[in-house]
């Protein structure tokens, strides 16, 4: 029966439970809300089998608990970097002091807002970990134009972490950069300058975007049963989108057609997407030439960083958690290029998730190839909370760690 204590209503923005290993996160997710329980299961608050209902400043699960929200520090702030006035916000771990752990989160590549959206800070917050989160530039509250433009964006992660810092003055210990996705280039290019601790990348990639083209390309080919003459097929496919994007929209156009003239009639051609590749095989040299691709166009991309030189650089400890099955940021390049920056004496330590996508999400394989996505995999972010306090545990879920 339920609790005639709970009166159902509506959903909060923040942490609900008892505490570290029992606790759920509410964030936004467009026009609703979103939850998320310490494990990784989740789902959005307004469906049928959601397995939480929102209170106000409680909520009940579907085990009939009702858990009470957390009270967490939050602090607003505004603070320039470059030619953008960024929005930003201090979520500090309840008791934080001068032995708690401060992490600022590097985004992605999505051109959405982060404030009340990211799941992963309130995951770190709830673990007794103080979060800086920010809005990217040309998103929610943050002026400037959305860009994709490394270095610029690296700038923006040193001006949170100066930031943030100054906020949580004295109420912090170890200090350290979060990169997912996008933001395993952010966070390195950063670290540095931000004077990180250490460094933690979720499911990112050690590959410069053409790279990670043409390894998406690849995966995708063979996750459809395609052999040897049709990956390498692909692979002069990529060679030439490289150049086209590399020199905007310059180099490459007349290879491009020929290309689309030899293999548009095979049934694996319209298969093909990567990062931009599918893209430009859907559109004529003449329409590249011309106009480029509108959506790419405004991206401000730098081609000539080289991750391998700036991994280099990077004088913090690092941690790589990457998902066994990616298919944005397939594995095996960064695990080799990992492996290599580790026999140059690089500390870098190296975790793998099987049987997880990008974000590292569980899945089931269909029939078509499609995969349906369920939780993050049970022990991720235990790992990530771990390494910003500078202390491991044997196990996480069923990762594996990579040794020497």
């Amino acid at each position: 029966m339920p609790s005639a204590a709970f009166e159902p209503g509506a959903c909060e923005v923040g942490i609900y439970g008892p505490g570290p290993d029992a606790f759920v996160a509410i964030t936004r997710f467009r026009e609703g809300f979103y939850y998320t329980f310490h494990d990784g299961r989740g789902g959005r608050t307004d469906q049928p089998e959601a397995a939480i209902e929102c209170g106000g400043d409680e909520v009940r699960t579907n085990t009939g608990e009702i858990w009470n929200k957390v009270a967490v520090r939050e602090t607003d702030s505004r603070f320039r970097s470059g030619d953008a006035m960024l929005a930003g916000r201090l979520i500090e771990a309840p008791g934080a002091d001068g032995a708690t752990a401060l992490v600022v989160y590097a985004h992605g590549s999505e051109d959405t807002a982060w404030i009340e959206r990211a799941r992963d800070p309130y995951q770190m917050v709830g673990r007794g970990i103080s979060v800086f989160v920010y809005d990217k530039r040309g998103t929610g509250q943050s002026e400037g134009r959305y860009s994709q433009n490394f270095p610029q964006l690296g700038d923006d992660l040193v001006a949170a972490s100066q930031e943030a810092k100054r906020l949580a003055g004295g109420r912090f210990g170890r200090f350290g950069l979060v990169g997912l996705s996008q933001g395993g280039w952010i966070a390195p290019l950063a670290a540095n300058r931000a004077q990180a601790d250490f460094i933690a990348i979720g499911y990112g990639l050690v590959a410069d975007i053409r790279e990670e083209d043409a390894a998406q390309v690849q995966n995708e080919l063979i996750d459809a049963d395609y052999g040897p003459d049709v990956l390498a097929a692909a692979r002069r496919i990529t060679d030439v989108t490289a150049r086209i994007a590399a020199s905007d929209y310059t180099d490459g156009l007349e290879e491009l057609t020929a290309l689309q003239q030899q293999f548009s009639g095979e049934p694996w051609f319209g298969l093909i997407k990567g990062s931009y590749t599918g893209v430009f095989l859907g559109m004529s040299a003449d329409e590249l030439r011309e106009n480029g691709v509108p959506q790419f166009n405004d991206l401000d991309i730098d081609w000539t960083l080289d991750p391998m030189q700036v991994m280099r650089g990077v004088e913090a400890p690092q941690l790589w958690v990457l998902a066994g099955e990616d298919r944005e940021a397939p594995l095996e390049l960064s695990l080799d290029r990992l492996s290599a920056l580790r026999k140059e004496g690089r500390d870098i330590t190296i975790y793998i998730f099987p049987d997880t996508d990008h974000g590292m999400r569980e899945f089931a394989q269909q029939p078509d190839g499609s995969r349906q996505y369920g939780r993050v995999t049970n022990g991720f972010y235990d790992l990530m909370a771990d390494w910003a306090k500078g202390s491991l545990a044997p196990t996480y879920g069923r990762a594996a760690r990579v040794r020497e």
